[in-house]
């Protein structure tokens, strides 16, 4: 019986770069269909799912730079985020916490899916972009809207369970899309999957 390990791939070269910029786009376009806010301060849209896949497909590294591209056009002044806002400004707002918890977010995602260089499976693609997508993300937003805002820890993470039910969906959507591309189109991870001898059982 054989097990299916990836090779680890150690430098970023022109194709990787092209794939961020991709994915940093689709993030970009998923803030288009526009945003509704939580107590008229944090806006719910749909860009997590982006970020999500950046982490889980692309792997930390180059999820990450994909993340990096996006943030870097907002704080230039690109209104990529939902809603048509951009600028430096954002980044000190209600929102500003959350959005590096998306860099922060993308790391540990592309970590735990890729976990010691092994083929994504659909409970630790589940599990990193539920860890990463949204309890880190969340960890790193909350106390940030609760500075800017000038409201308490717990009145904070209170408003945020109104993302709960959509993060869950973008987390379950995920796991299905890395899914279907382990089983009918590996090449979108760009790495190599060779054989491993396992003890039979």
């Amino acid at each position: 019986m054989t097990a299916l390990v990836p090779s680890v791939r150690r430098r970023l070269d022109a194709t990787d770069i092209a794939r961020a910029g991709v994915f940093a786009a689709v993030i970009a376009a998923l803030g288009v269909p526009g945003a509704f806010t939580v107590f008229g301060a944090v806006p719910i849209t749909a860009q997590t799912l982006g970020v999500m896949l950046a982490g889980a497909i692309l792997g930390p590294t180059v999820g990450a730079l994909s993340v990096t591209a996006v943030l870097a056009l907002v704080a230039a002044g690109l209104p990529l985020l939902a809603g048509g806002r951009g600028g430096i400004g954002v980044f000190f707002g209600p929102t500003g916490g959350y959005l590096l918890g998306w860099l922060v977010g993308v790391v540990v995602i592309g970590l735990i899916v890729h976990a010691a260089g092994r083929r994504p499976v659909w409970w630790r693609t589940f599990l990193g972009t539920l860890v990463g997508g949204v309890l880190v993300v969340y960890a790193v937003g909350i106390p940030v809207q609760a500075l800017v805002l000038r409201i308490g820890l717990g009145e904070a993470a209170l408003s945020s369970l109104a993302f709960l039910p959509g993060d869950l969906l973008k987390v379950v959507a995920t796991t299905l899309i890395v899914g279907t591309l382990v089983r009918g189109y590996p090449r979108a991870f760009r790495r190599q999957w060779r054989a491993r001898p396992t003890a039979a059982a």
